[in-house]
């Protein structure tokens, strides 16, 4: 696991293919996301919001999200492991920063760990750590000058309740009616308020992280498909295996065949995070 602040770019850090940023999934490590050109959409905590330039996104580890900001957008990405001594926010944020000397500032501490990361002198985690002291400090204080936002409707309460709990329990087999259920809600009502605040039903937002899980351990590790299948909450490995067909148009050998070919495999990828593995 990182063990230190980074910074890449936000197609660095997105992937090489679309489904790793698309589909909703959480991270290791916290992120801070500050978006300089294009503009599109992103899912944070199940709600769908507008995503443009001079956005900032605040990612805490192990929160469900997605991001779509096409081939025009641009940006830069600080990760920073949950170890690090630096204050991060519980909950997702989105702030639209539109002072000029906030958005310098920023500008600056994001360029200077851009030179750093770049280089291989010493103390450089220590440095990488120290700059990102000073990006929660940036942090901090943007989010005290912003205007207080008001109360969040009930309905997007119970997304982001769901949102929680799919994080916390799509590999256990569930269907969407027991996360309902746990949510003192009819079925109908959580698939009529996901499509409003998430874009998307109940189930398919459920759906949707499963297959980002199974695309994930398809591409970045060798576990037979029965132990994926098994990892995920699957009675067998044929179900599995249909589910993968359905949901990706391809079967779980053409999706490992396809990665082998195109780059090394390599550990389990963050973004294939199961519930309780740090």
């Amino acid at each position: 696991m990182q063990d230190y602040p980074r910074i890449m770019t936000l197609a660095q850090w997105a992937g090489p293919a679309r489904w790793q940023s698309e589909l909703p999934h959480s991270r290791e490590t916290h992120a801070f996301v500050w978006v300089t050109r294009g503009q599109g959409r992103c899912l944070l905590e199940g709600l769908r919001r507008g995503v443009g330039v001079h956005n900032a996104l605040v990612i805490p580890a192990g929160t469900l999200f997605a991001t779509d900001l096409g081939k025009q957008g641009f940006g830069l990405v600080c990760t920073i492991p949950p170890v690090a001594s630096v204050p991060m926010p519980d909950t997702a944020q989105q702030l639209r920063v539109r002072d000029s000397q906030a958005q310098a500032e920023l500008a600056t501490i994001l360029e200077t760990m851009q030179r750093e990361d770049n280089t291989a002198r010493h103390f450089h985690d220590e440095a990488m750590s120290a700059y990102a002291v000073l990006l929660g400090v940036w942090l901090r204080r943007t989010m005290i000058d912003a205007p207080s936002p008001p109360r969040p409707p009930a309905s997007e309460r119970l997304v982001r309740a769901y949102a929680a709990l799919i994080e916390r329990d799509f590999a256990s087999g569930r269907p969407m009616a027991d996360y309902a259920a746990a949510l003192g809600v009819t079925p109908t009502h959580l698939t009529r308020t996901c499509r409003t605040v998430a874009g998307m039903s109940a189930a398919q937002l459920l759906t949707q992280r499963i297959v980002h899980a199974a695309r994930g351990f398809l591409v970045h590790s060798d576990h037979p498909f029965k132990l994926i299948a098994a990892m995920l909450g699957f009675r067998s490995a044929a179900y599995f295996s249909r589910f993968v067909l359905h949901h990706t148009g391809f079967t779980p050998t053409q999706l490992r065949r396809d990665a082998e070919a195109s780059a090394p495999k390599t550990a389990v990828a963050p973004a294939t995070r199961m519930p309780g593995v740090g």
